[in-house]
């Protein structure tokens, strides 16, 4: 007994091991534990649903959300089946766009002598920055027609052809909306491996007479092949649980896709069928990426990298060349930088639709608000509510990244401290688990755990604490994978040098570690506050009146008809995330384009 109890002193003398066990429990009960929760919840009888579940009361057992949800006819096919079917059709054919406009974007800059290729790979990924639904709002200022839009877009002023309803919203500009958002997704991952492989296998086949076209069909898109479908999964799965953009682009004609019927069952009379949703949209992204892993895995031994000359033979596009680059930038400048532009325009806008000098006015951000104009709602620079979504956004973004990060260089330096171990295997899963589960559903998860009391847990809905909680776990997984990265680049030798010299653990943490791998660190901190500052889905079903945020203040505007502000604050938004992405390029060197682009 007392052996057992020195080693079990020993074992907990070392850091790495207490900060596993800690992990373990908190994690554990922070992901598993909601999880167990939500799947209960499909089976409860809530209080909002006493009166439609007839003789049942409030927490009592009941079968009902399933035999609704999958087996009512048309009620079925309304609240489920059609918004399923609308997601996965979504889904498929965003990635199609996605994969043939960024593989070939990828193509062009890695494969042949295409002018101003530092410029147009910046560019390229700059929409992949951005928050989706900036692209899918300026769908809307250019292509929204005066049937449903309520005043014409862009297009229809400068044209005089009204858009047909299935161009201006539904499936056709989501689609192309996400699509082009992750487009750049495809160009890094195919671009990476199109950069790196090695030129004498497309050489060889030249030498044999081949054709480009057959090099291409029989060389260049095998190699890539497993690039593509990392793409395929990764964006199928993004584009099922994304939001903001079906609620943009869907709404107005009614098209229902999971995220959006998700979100009006849980604000509705039938949260069940919503943490049913939830509950089925967690099963997909697992399931979509332990595809994912199993694919690349197999595909560890395909050699595309030798230590032979790779001097790659590019394509002369000769009098193509000029024209094409100004075609790409032209196309560029339409995708990244005129959606801004028409994000100030249309802030300035009095009456919409009309774009005359006349209709132009500063009302909507300094004016002290009128009565005719948003039931007297003051401009952007003097409304409150803005100003307060804005430092709840900065603090939680703030708490979020500090909190994030931190864990996040723990978990790191615990994981790689005892790689190999049962315990680090178990901690580093349960660190990745939020990331396989969609945003959306993950809020309800959480708004489904701290509804109430549980135990010594408070229920902590409406609070800023849940708001911090949830987007502190859901973005810890940047975190702990920027620090396991960090601890494994970092030799164990130095922290054993100073062990040797009774240097403690925190002063070697903050006076060796820290310091020697900072950049990797810093960027741990800095990617949670940037993806918390322009999220949207993960925070709609969680904020209430006095914890709302800027995006989701957006949202509300933007469904009362108030567009004028709601580009305004979109603006607000974008310069906010841009900025700090910035930031992080200046102070960490880390570029998403970094190693595809080439001189120009």
């Amino acid at each position: 007994m007392k052996q057992k109890f020195n080693a079990l002193l020993k074992y907990l003398r070392k850091p790495q091991n207490i900060i596993l066990l800690i992990l373990l429990i908190v994690l554990g009960y922070l992901t598993i534990v909601p999880l167990i929760t939500i799947i209960a919840d499909t089976f409860t009888v809530h209080s909002s649903e006493v009166r439609a579940i007839k003789g049942s009361k409030a927490g009592e057992f009941t079968l009902y959300h399933w035999k609704k949800m999958f087996a009512s006819g048309q009620t079925s096919m309304k609240v489920f089946y059609e918004p399923f079917w609308n997601t996965l059709k979504i889904a498929f054919l965003s990635c199609m766009v996605a994969i043939i406009l960024g593989g070939s974007f990828a193509w062009i800059i890695t494969r042949t002598n295409i002018k101003a290729k530092s410029f147009l790979s910046t560019v390229f990924v700059f929409p992949y920055i951005m928050p989706a639904w900036t692209l899918a709002m300026a769908w809307l200022n250019f292509f929204r027609n005066s049937r449903i839009g309520g005043a014409p877009g862009l297009f229809q002023v400068l044209t005089g052809i009204e858009t047909a309803d299935w161009f201006a919203y539904g499936l056709f500009p989501i689609v192309i909306v996400q699509g082009l958002h992750y487009a750049p997704f495809a160009y890094i991952l195919i671009g990476g491996i199109l950069r790196n492989m090695d030129a004498n296998l497309e050489e060889a086949a030249s030498l044999l007479h081949a054709s480009r076209f057959t090099i291409m069909r029989k060389v260049t898109i095998p190699i890539v092949r497993p690039a593509l479908l990392s793409t395929f999964l990764l964006v199928f799965s993004s584009t099922m649980s994304a939001f903001a953009v079906p609620a943009f682009l869907g709404t107005p004609v009614r098209y229902n896709v999971l995220t959006t019927q998700m979100y009006r069952t849980l604000n509705g009379m039938n949260p069940g069928y919503g943490y049913i949703m939830a509950l089925i949209m967690i099963v997909i992204g697992v399931g979509i990426l332990m595809v994912n892993q199993w694919i690349t895995g197999r595909r560890k031994a395909y050699t595309t990298v030798t230590g032979k000359s790779s001097n790659i033979a590019l394509v002369n596009l000769k009098k193509a060349r000029t024209p094409l680059t100004v075609l790409l930038i032209f196309i560029l400048i339409v995708i990244a930088i005129v959606p801004l532009i028409s994000f100030a325009v249309e802030s300035f806008i009095m009456a919409p639709g009309d774009y005359s000098f006349s209709n132009f006015t500063a009302e909507f951000w300094i004016g002290e608000g009128r009565a005719d104009i948003a039931n007297s709602e003051p401009g952007i620079l003097r409304n409150k509510s803005i100003y307060t979504g804005l430092m709840n956004s900065l603090k939680l973004s703030v708490v979020v990244s500090l909190v994030a990060g931190t864990v996040g260089i723990l978990a790191g330096y615990a994981i790689a401290k005892k790689r190999g171990s049962h315990l680090a295997t178990i901690v580093n899963n349960i660190t990745f688990f939020p990331y396989l589960m969609p945003a959306m559903a993950f809020g309800a998860i959480y708004l489904s755990m701290f509804a109430v009391r549980r135990g010594f847990i408070p229920a902590l809905y409406g609070s800023f604490a849940l708001l911090a909680l949830c987007g502190s776990v859901k973005y810890l997984p940047f975190a702990s994978r920027s620090g396991i990265n960090a601890m494994l680049q970092l030799s164990g030798e130095i922290e054993e040098a100073a062990e040797i010299q009774g240097i403690s653990w925190f002063k070697r943490m903050t006076r060796i570690i820290i310091p020697i791998q900072k950049s990797s660190f810093l960027s741990g901190y800095l990617l949670p506050f940037i993806s918390c500052m322009r999220e949207l889905s993960l925070f709609i079903l969680l904020v209430s009146p006095s914890t709302r945020i800027l995006t989701t203040l957006l949202f509300q505007y933007n469904e009362k008809g108030w567009n004028q502000y709601a580009n305004a604050i979109n603006l607000i938004i974008i310069v906010i995330v841009v900025s700090f992405n910035l930031i992080v390029n200046k102070l960490t060197g880390a570029s998403i384009d970094k190693g595809i682009g080439g001189n120009s």
